[in-house]
């Protein structure tokens, strides 16, 4: 199985042709529009999709590949200690019954305190239970990094990455390429598409059970997306 994730930075609809290269079985796009609300020809190219979004212009959204079977499961969790807080944007689903799908896009979401991978935190403080002894994949734009960690904040990006570890869920990339979190030598977003401020912020995450020697990842480079978008599209294949 192919999966992508890539943030396009909006008008996905012009765009999405791009990514037929890569023949994924599984599309995880940040900042893309919502199919029914956009070009007759963009709804045609999938008709087995999900996605989230309080703008129909700039939304979170899977597509599979036909043949392919996306379930949106229902995490949320109306007695929990957080159903007052705003959780953006997260989207489970499990692909063909079996592999649970996580896709991230973590945003500020009016949040004085648990902005970007707060919000992540909090999130997994509120389903981490239901990833343990699964086959899972959590894949998307998380705007962060261990090099903005704060030394007073317990939410940080290294917080996240252990609480992930508790349930056997590790970064590919970092598995595979041997490289330690904040010391990437491959970035996935340059701010103002700018090759000097380039960052890797943009992350695929696997429980160990689907880990083996027969998994790869790639990044893009830079001279082949910026004309699309700040960030670069991660492909994975397990």
């Amino acid at each position: 199985m192919k999966i992508i994730t890539w943030n396009c930075n909006g008008a996905f609809r012009k765009k999405y042709e791009h990514l037929d290269i890569f023949d994924a079985d599984v599309l995880i796009i940040q900042e893309c529009e919502n199919p029914k609300e956009s070009t007759a020809k963009y709804k045609q190219w999938t008709d087995e999709y999900l996605w989230i979004g309080q703008n129909k212009n700039k939304g979170l959204g899977i597509f599979a590949k036909k043949g392919h079977r996306l379930d949106l499961l229902n995490w949320s969790d109306k007695n929990s200690n957080y159903q007052n807080e705003q959780l953006e944007s997260f989207l489970p689903c499990k692909i063909d019954g079996s592999l649970i799908l996580l896709a991230v896009w973590t945003k500020k979401a009016n949040s004085e305190v648990f902005g970007y991978i707060g919000q992540m935190w909090k999130y997994l403080q509120l389903h981490k239970y239901k990833l343990k002894d699964e086959k899972v994949v959590i894949a998307g734009d998380f705007n962060s990094n261990k090099i903005w960690d704060k030394w007073d904040r317990w939410w940080n990006h290294t917080d996240v990455v252990n609480e992930l570890e508790e349930v056997e869920i590790k970064s590919l990339y970092h598995h595979l390429k041997s490289e330690a979190q904040g010391e990437e030598t491959q970035p996935t977003f340059f701010h103002q598409r700018k090759l000097e401020k380039s960052y890797h912020i943009d992350f695929v995450f696997t429980s160990r059970n689907m880990i083996n020697n027969k998994n790869t990842i790639s990044v893009g480079k830079p001279d082949d997306w910026l004309e699309l978008s700040d960030h670069i599209p991660i492909l994975v294949e397990f």
